[in-house]
Order: structure tokens, then C-alpha cells, then sequence
């Protein structure tokens, strides 16, 4: 996820787009560049760092200018540096990017056929050269087409050009893109932060729409070149609510990101034409994973909860034995870990302070580390020997959501690719028809919201909350019991329903709250005899389930996901458990963005 402006109009250009920069950058902070137009042509500035860094590198006489687009990164391909940051030029091209482009690796190939080199190590630079390679005798909007229909993935770009630098295209897919149009000109960006202190009014660009603005004004056209009418709209939002895509908390915004997230932690990962994990996005040296006999994982927090449910994958789907511990007990156990086993760190930023110490404890033993981690060029992943980024994007809320569901999306293709590369019999094509269904089936569970918010309103007021599960969910009751405590200060434990009679049993009455879940298979009617029990005891029955069963008809309240498999369900079973959380936060006059007492990255022991 990146942060992206381009601007044209009666103002100094560079001002406008820096100042756009700062509004854009809790989308991405590791690099930031600017390309505008001057009397002598295209130039270039971009470095590493944050947007002050790039204003040092503009001098006061670069700055009359009234074309120019700027990007601030939150990098995906290539670490972050000077070199991978945007924009990326061509011979006659410059562009800003925010998205994944999956097939770049055979665009490179092509390109590099034809004589272009590349300098950086980003997806992106295919762009820039595929469109240059057209540019060279098409007209710049012909170009973008007409390189747009080879490229797979995801993008929003801004293209200006070397030969006809009186004008900005841009287009988009699955990725936002917003036109925005005042008195003083025109806007281009990845969201409405970027302009809103100048205009509300705006135009929103859909997926395979196309946009040239130049300074008679703009046209909006569909990817065969054919006009579209599009309304000016006013957006109504605050700066503030602005940055949060117009919802109240970032928390409810990253939640409401996860099938956006999940999507493109998918992407360029499955190779659907073999019906596989494609094994280079892991990086394992050929053959490792066919004599590997033992697999330890180390994390903290809301990522020692997807490194249990990691296990149950790995050993379920794989049938290779886990051990998963928290990584600041791992290395003060002297755990039996051997040259050749697998060691993974699971980690949001990189940066954690014990799952940094046990991976080095693991390395140091001679096992083979792997890291699953979100920020790329992170401590994590620059020490691990192969490296997995999860691409939920920056994650501003202290308490971890999509950076979850994306975590379990990585070892779900971690188990699935370590079958088959042992040749474990599963139905590969099931599992991936499947996956790909999830973020659509999380759609469905967030327009629900409406439902979770009136349960919130029910139960806000109660001092102690228990939630239990069984097999693949128990790890899910863990995280929906931590979510609520760090949100809304609510005492909640989250425990095995198979243990509520060997203690947790005793605390249940009229005012606790239990929250069950429930999937199909052997378990089922276990968890449902433990409903039984609680409603025995007076206590209030808060079930998730993806099940429907007259057993469920007395519980207090009854929410079901969508079907899917087994090993899929945690990823939709956590999401109305966040939105929970989080509402019951609100309720309580919490702050659920930055929770008392809690950091976002913890960097010390």
C-alpha cells in the first residue's frame, strides 16, 4: 500500500505534491520520490526515508513548476532504498505505482530482450519500460493501454511522459484512484487526504478506467479508448476522517481492509495454471523441504496465536511435526533445535525485540530461519535465510488485524506448498478454489457490521468476558479474548472448551458473557454440550458459528460465517470478533487506535 499525488494547475506543483505526500504518508513511509516538469524537461528526486528527507534533496530554484506526481512507499518488491523508490522512468516514461504487479518477473524478461535495463528491484520498473517500449510509437494514452492489457495484478498509476509533458494519464485496478478539481487545478491520487485542503470536489475512478489531464481539462475514458461520464461528487469528510478513508478509527478501517489485504498477500503466489504454491515466493533452497523433520515457531502476541494455528495446518495438511512457542521463552528453555530444522519467525514489523532474539538463538543452533513478516527491509527479514512478506500494508492501529488474517494466509501456503513438495496427498485445486473465495466471503461478513454493533451494544457494559474453542478455533478464542482486553479493557480469557469444566466453569453466572465458537466435524457436538452447560449455569451465550443446528436456537445470540473449509475458517471467524472488539470499545469511550499502556512494535525484552 502506497501513498500517490500528481497534480496540474495554476499553483507551484512541487508544493502541492509534497504537501499531498504528507497527508498520504501513514500509507507508506520507507522511501519517497517526486518527478515534475521544468523548462528543461522530466527531473527526478526520491530517496529513502520520509517526506522531509525528500525536501532536503529539492532545491529552491526546482520549484516553478505546475506538473508534477509524487509517491511515498510502503515497499513490496526491493528493500527499501534509493533505487527502489518512486517514481520509475523509462527512456521517454515516468510513473508512481501503488499495487502488485504478478507477472513482472516474465514482463522483466521480455523487456530485458529488447535491451532495457533495469536499476531497481521493483515489480514497478516493468511498467515504466513496457509503457516506454510503446510510447516510442503510440501517443501516451495509447501506450498505457496498451501495456496495462499485458500486465496481471493489481495498480494505480500516474504517467507522465518525456514527450508530450503537457499532460498526466493515470489509470487503475484494484487499486483506489480519486480525480479531484478545484479552481487553482487539478488532482490525481491514491485517496482524498492528499487534496482534500483544496477541494472536496472529486470523481472517483472505477477499475479499467483511464484519466488524461492536461491544462484545457480532463477526460475519462475505458480501457478501449471510449468516453465515460462520470458525476462530480463532494465528499463531506473532515481532513481527520480523511486519512481513515472516512471511517471514524483506523482499527475499523484496517478490518474493513482485510479482503483488500488477504487478496494481495495471494497474489503472484499460487501458480493456477499447475495448481500449486509457486515455491520461489518462499525462497527455500531445492530440495530442503523434502528432508525437512522438524519445524519450531517463535512469535509474540496476536502472532503466537497464527503460529498455533500454523501448527494444526502444517501438521494437519503437511504431517510434519510443529513445535510453537513464544519467543521470549524460547531460548531460556534450551530448546532441542538441531542443524536443518526450520525455525519461523512470525512478525508484523520486523522488529520485535524476542521473536529477533529467538531466531537468532535458532540460527545460531543452525537451523534454517524463515521469516513471515509485513515490513519489508525489516531486521526480521534482512537476518532470516528466506523470507515470506505478507502485503497487508501499513498497519496504524496498535492492536493487529489484517496483519493477522494475512499471517494465516502465509502459512496456509506455507503448509500447502511444503505438501507438495513431500508429495502429501490433498486436493490442491480444493484448497485453492477456496482461498481465493475468502476475501469475498469477508466481504460478506463486514457488511454485517450493522448485526456485531447491536451485540456490542448488549454486552458493553459487562466486566469479564470467556471464550472458547476447540481444535483450529481454540487459537481464535485466544486472539478474540486478547482483542478485547487491549480495546476495551474488559478482563476476557480465552480458553480450550474442552477445559471449561478443569477450572473456567466456576466463574460463569448471569453477568458473564461467553462467547462460543462452533465449526462442523468431531467437535462439534463437544462445543455444543458446552453450550448446553453454560446456559445451565445462568451465563449468556454469545455464539459464532458456520454451522446451523436446533441446538443453537437458546443461545442469546447466534452470528454465522460463511462455509468454508476447516482449515480456512479461523481467517473468517476472527473478523466479526475484531469488529466486536472494537465496538465494544467505542461503546466504552475507549481510545482503540492507541490503546493505554500498549506500543505497536515492542523493541525491547
Amino acid at each position: 500500500m502506497c501513498g500517490i499525488i500528481g497534480y496540474l494547475g495554476r499553483e507551484n506543483a512541487i508544493r502541492v505534491v509534497i504537501e499531498g505526500l504528507r497527508h498520504l504518508e501513514y500509507r507508506g513511509y520507507d522511501s519517497a520520490g517526486i518527478a515534475y516538469v521544468d523548462g528543461t524537461g522530466l527531473k527526478i528526486k526520491k530517496c529513502k526515508g520520509k517526506i522531509n528527507d525528500l525536501e532536503k534533496l529539492i532545491s529552491s530554484e526546482d520549484c516553478q513548476t505546475q506538473l508534477a506526481i509524487g509517491h511515498t512507499r510502503w515497499a513490496t518488491h526491493g528493500v527499501p532504498a534509493d533505487y527502489n523508490a518512486h517514481p520509475h522512468s523509462s527512456d521517454n516514461v515516468v510513473l508512481v505505482h501503488n499495487g502488485i504487479i504478478e507477472n513482472y518477473r516474465e514482463l522483466k524478461d521480455r523487456l530485458i530482450s529488447k535491451g532495457y535495463i533495469f536499476t531497481s528491484e521493483t515489480d514497478t520498473e516493468v511498467l515504466s519500460h513496457l509503457i516506454d517500449l510503446y510510447h516510442k510509437e503510440l501517443p501516451l494514452e495509447e501506450a498505457v493501454r496498451e501495456a496495462l492489457r499485458q500486465a496481471k495484478g493489481s495498480y494505480a498509476i500516474v504517467v507522465l511522459s518525456k514527450k508530450q509533458q503537457d499532460r498526466m494519464v493515470a489509470a487503475r485496478k484494484d487499486s483506489p484512484l480519486v480525480f479531484g478539481l478545484s479552481d487553482q487545478g487539478y488532482y490525481i491520487a491514491s485517496d482524498v487526504p492528499a487534496f482534500l485542503r483544496a477541494t472536496n470536489r472529486v470523481v472517483f475512478i472505477n477499475d479499467h478506467e483511464f484519466i488524461t489531464v492536461t491544462a484545457e481539462g480532463y477526460r475519462i475514458y475505458d480501457s478501449e479508448g471510449k468516453p465515460v461520464e462520470k458525476e462530480i461528487q463532494q465528499v463531506n469528510w473532515s481532513p481527520s476522517m480523511a486519512e481513515k478513508g472516512g471511517y471514524k478509527h483506523f482499527m475499523l478501517k484496517e478490518i474493513h481492509e482485510q479482503p483488500r489485504a488477504i487478496a494481495d498477500t495471494l497474489a503472484g503466489r499460487l501458480l493456477l495454471n499447475e495448481q500449486r504454491v509457486n515455491p520461489a515466493e518462499f525462497g527455500f533452497p531445492d530440495g530442503y523441504l523434502k528432508t525437512l523433520d522438524k519445524i519450531f515457531i517463535g512469535a509474540c502476541g496476536t502472532s503466537w496465536h497464527a503460529s498455533l494455528i500454523g501448527k494444526y495446518l502444517i501438521e494437519s495438511i503437511a504431517e510434519v511435526p510443529v513445535e510453537v512457542d513464544l519467543a521470549s521463552e524460547f531460548r531460556y528453555r534450551k530448546p532441542l533445535i538441531k542443524g536443518g530444522d526450520l525455525f519461523i519467525a512470525i512478525t508484523q514489523s520486523g522488529e520485535t525485540a524476542d521473536t529477533l532474539a529467538a531466531q537468532r538463538e535458532a540460527k545460531s543452533r543452525g537451523a534454517y530461519t524463515l521469516s513471515i513478516c509485513n515490513v519489508l527491509g525489516a531486521t526480521s527479514a534482512r537476518e532470516a535465510d528466506s523470507v515470506f512478506y505478507t502485503h497487508s500494508g501499513p498497519e496504524i492501529g496498535v492492536a493487529s488485524t489484517k496483519a493477522f488474517t494475512t499471517q494465516l494466509t502465509a502459512l496456509m501456503l506455507f503448509a500447502m506448498l511444503l505438501a507438495s513438495e513431500r508429495q502429501v496427498d490433498y486436493d490442491t485445486a480444493m484448497y485453492i478454489d477456496e482461498l481465493l473465495k475468502i476475501p469475498e466471503k469477508i466481504e460478506q461478513i463486514l457488511k454485517r457490521e450493522s448485526e456485531i454493533l447491536n451485540i456490542a451494544k448488549q454486552y458493553s457494559k459487562a466486566q469479564d468476558f470467556l471464550y472458547l474453542g476447540r481444535g483450529l478455533l481454540y487459537p481464535i478464542a485466544l486472539e478474540g479474548a486478547l482483542k478485547l482486553k487491549e480495546i476495551s479493557y474488559i478482563h476476557a480469557e480465552g480458553y480450550p472448551s474442552g477445559e471449561m469444566k478443569h477450572g473456567p466453569i466456576a466463574l460463569i453466572d448471569e453477568e458473564m458473557p461467553v462467547v462460543i465458537l462452533v465449526q462442523k466435524g468431531p467437535l462439534k457436538d463437544k462445543v455444543l454440550s458446552n453450550i448446553e452447560e453454560v446456559k445451565a449455569r445462568g451465563g449468556r451465550t454469545i455464539v459464532f458459528t458456520s454451522v446451523e443446528d436446533p441446538a443453537l436456537k437458546d443461545s442469546d445470540v447466534v452470528f454465522t460465517i460463511p462455509e468454508t473449509l476447516p482449515e480456512l475458517e479461523p481467517i473468517l471467524m476472527v473478523v466479526p470478533l475484531q469488529l466486536l472488539a472494537y465496538h465494544i470499545g467505542v461503546l466504552r469511550g475507549c481510545d482503540v487506535d492507541q490503546p493505554r499502556n500498549l506500543a505497536k512494535s515492542v523493541t525491547v525484552e
